[in-house]
């Protein structure tokens, strides 16, 4: 494999981090829910598995791990 053929494996899901997008505007359970035309309960189960790929116990704890590693742009 060459060097410029590797792509590092991303550490959330597409949808993960639309969820985490859309968090950080501010956005409710709900509201993400409608935007994304998926359940209150999906939007949960995502963040709910973004904090644990991250290791932190809260919303705002993953919001600032993501950040810090680059992976959501205020």
């Amino acid at each position: 494999m060459k060097d410029h053929d590797y792509k590092p494996k991303q550490l959330l899901t597409k949808r993960e981090k639309e969820v985490f997008e859309l968090l950080v505007q501010d956005k409710t359970t709900k509201e993400i829910a409608q935007e994304l035309f998926i359940s209150q309960k999906t939007v949960r189960n995502h963040i709910s598995n973004a904090m644990q790929k991250l290791g932190v116990k809260g919303r705002s704890q993953a919001v600032v791990e993501l950040l810090r590693m680059g992976e959501l742009k205020l």
